[in-house]
């Protein structure tokens, strides 16, 4: 089988598309021939070595395809289903442990830039029904993000406001789970196109963060005094400060992203004064996703694909992705 495998100690350059034995499953796996992945920005960690794997790790956390042979001792699928990976294949239900956050593909283990894997059937759930393989591949990682932080962490109803902020595969399943539980969404970008985009999916107000750099009390006085109930935070340091301010008195921000940095100064008397609830998020379990996947289904979701890619011109995707013109997510289909 065709794989793409990361050499150390790790870049762009170091991917490398190479053949490889195709995997036998074994007791309680299904032998599962991928057909689409997508990329975050986990994956990129990976590729350009910013999380250490051994030699040859074949990256990608998202995978998408039909099972070929059902080893023994599986009862959940057989040959012909369809089937989707989950981020953390041991975390089966409840709060996160640290047994249940081992075991990521493409990162703990080999992942989905493959044509084939073996793994346990209970790594995988169903695709959500007349989904393509590439849009259910962009669901295990950034769409659960979002799902976790707004409906099972921050627990948003009808009625309550949401702040997204900029254009990123959670971002955007961010607002559009919102809008399909009823909340008003307010969201960042730097990008009047973007903005302009965002605004078509449903969005209710928008700021360009580029012109309005307190933007926080910009989101302030869109709620009329009020704060947001619910902020996606993806930014970090960068945006925290800015995110607080946006909250409401006993608001929630789910900490998703770092992209401005690991470390960084809070306002915490601010963050006190408010009663905030910063809850970081990674991810979320395979519960999570049925029951995520159940709501897409319910209320007709569908994944904004920016762009798709062959497995051969995986660095290629990456090179798009850290470019930072993609609008929404970023797939491989082979």
């Amino acid at each position: 089988m065709k794989v793409a495998a990361v050499k150390a100690p790790g870049g762009l350059d170091k991917i490398v598309i190479e053949e490889r034995d195709r995997p036998t499953p074994g007791h309680g796996e299904i032998l599962v021939r991928v057909r689409a992945s997508s990329l975050n920005f986990h994956d990129f960690a990976v590729v350009a070595g910013m999380i250490k794997t051994p030699d040859g790790r074949i990256p990608m956390s998202d995978g998408a395809g039909e099972v070929v042979e059902a080893g023994p001792g599986t009862s959940r699928f057989k040959a012909g289903d369809q089937v989707l990976s989950t981020f953390f294949p041991n975390w089966p239900a409840g709060g996160p442990t640290l047994p249940r956050l081992i075991g990521v593909p493409g990162d703990n283990a080999d992942g989905f830039a493959a044509e084939y894997v073996a793994m346990p059937e209970s790594a995988f759930t169903r695709l959500p029904k007349g989904y393509s393989f590439a849009q259910a591949a962009t669901l295990p990682c950034a769409a659960l993000t979002a799902w976790r932080a707004l409906m099972v962490e921050a627990q948003i109803k009808p009625g309550d406001i949401v702040l997204t902020q900029g254009t990123g595969g959670v971002s955007i399943f961010a607002l559009q789970l919102a809008k399909a539980a009823g909340a008003t969404v307010i969201s960042t970008s730097s990008s009047q196109d973007k903005l302009d985009r965002l605004k078509a999916l449903g969005a209710d107000h928008l700021i360009n963060y580029r012109e309005e750099a307190n933007w926080g009390q910009a989101a302030m006085a869109l709620t009329g005094g009020r704060g947001v109930d619910a902020v996606v935070e993806i930014g970090g340091p960068g945006t925290l400060t800015q995110s607080i301010h946006a909250s409401r008195i006993g608001g929630h921000i789910s900490l998703i992203g770092v992209l401005t940095g690991v470390s960084g100064e809070v306002p915490t008397a601010l963050a006190m004064s408010k009663n905030v609830a910063i809850k970081g998020i990674t991810v979320g379990s395979h519960q999570d996703q049925v029951d995520m996947i159940a709501a897409i289904e319910a209320n007709g979701i569908e994944p904004v694909i920016d762009s798709t890619f062959p497995l051969e011109q995986i660095s290629a995707a990456f090179a798009h992705q850290i470019s930072q013109k993609h609008f929404g997510k970023i797939c491989l289909e082979f």
